[in-house]
């Protein structure tokens, strides 16, 4: 059969129109069925403890270990001949509780679309065994967030210049305390995090004079790095309120008012209402004590408590809502 130009141009349209469906579902296939390489790994990240003048200062190394999980790359086979970057990455930090089913829920998806994963243990690292024996600071583990970040620059399939943070509470405090230039100076040289997202990361003890290496922006004394923040924040969170009238979400909406305008061009805080401290941790409910509770105050109250409260609908419209954020953003 003899084609003329048109026709042979008109066949070919035809074939990449009924072609590239296939390279699609090809894609989602690979992304649905395709188990990520896991493999528990570990590196060296500084050991900071608070003197006897009240400083922080290095005592040594730790020995930081996490579990990497690299997904299946569906990217599709046309693109496969040429060369191409690594895949992007997010570093996940746990809360005081340690790691927990949050960082595998949160991961999943993260796999699904292409996203290779690092949780860490922050707390194996120091010896601690729960959140009464954590750290006295949330300055005092920022180190291992940009020492997750040096060693994921090492491995095969990720693309360095590609890693975001993923951080809970007391893991969301340090996901945003890396987006500023001091801490990432400081503790990172010239590291930096492509885009972070902290949930529910207790917003009222930034630039708190209560609260030491609590500046943050450039008002502060403390400018932003410029990489996109996401915070997640409930209306009922019992470390963002004084009484249960409060808003809790309000102290993220505030810090946020009190950045220069070119630095809340980069801050997104999205609220939901009803949800508690830690709604996306879909376990039983459980109400632990925190001194770092209800603006502070629960330092004077041993009785107070934290009301920790799964929301199954909200942790997955979070969880969509940060996986779209690291496509975009990463």
């Amino acid at each position: 059969m003899h084609l003329t130009p048109c026709a042979a141009l008109s066949a070919l349209t035809v074939f990449a129109a009924h072609a590239a469906p296939a390279l699609a579902d090809d894609d989602d296939n690979c992304r649905r069925n395709a188990r990520p390489a896991i493999s528990f790994v570990e590196f060296q990240s500084p050991n900071l403890i608070i003197n006897s003048s009240g400083q922080v200062v290095p005592n040594g190394l730790l020995t930081v270990k996490g579990k990497l999980q690299i997904p299946a790359d569906c990217r599709r086979a046309h693109e496969r001949n040429s060369p191409r970057p690594g895949l992007p990455a997010v570093l996940i930090l746990h809360g005081s509780s340690g790691v927990d089913a949050r960082g595998d829920f949160h991961a999943e998806s993260l796999h699904a679309a292409g996203i290779a994963t690092l949780e860490i243990d922050m707390w194996e690292a120091r010896g601690v065994s729960n959140g009464a024996s954590r750290p006295a600071l949330p300055a005092l583990t920022y180190p291992d967030a940009f020492s997750a970040l040096r060693f994921l620059g090492t491995q095969a399939g990720i693309d360095a210049q590609r890693v975001g943070v993923l951080g809970f509470s007391w893991g969301g405090v340090i996901a945003m305390a890396s987006a500023s230039n001091n801490v990432a100076s400081a503790v990172g040289g010239t590291l930096r995090f492509k885009a972070h997202v902290a949930h529910y990361p207790v917003c009222y003890a930034y630039n708190n004079p209560n609260i030491p290496y609590s500046a943050f922006g450039a008002t502060a004394g403390n400018p932003l790095t410029g990489a996109p923040v996401l915070i997640q924040i409930g209306t009922q969170d019992d470390y963002d309120r004084a009484t249960t009238a409060d808003n809790s979400a309000q102290r993220c909406i505030n810090l946020k008012a009190s950045l220069t305008a070119a630095e809340q061009r980069n801050i997104d805080v999205v609220t939901y209402d009803g949800a508690y401290h830690a709604w996306d941790k879909l376990q039983v409910s459980f109400k632990p004590y925190d001194p770092f509770g209800h603006l502070g105050a629960d330092r004077f109250n041993a009785a107070a408590r934290i009301d920790i409260r799964p929301d199954v609908a909200k942790a997955h419209e979070a969880r969509q809502r940060l996986v779209r954020f690291f496509e975009r953003k990463l």
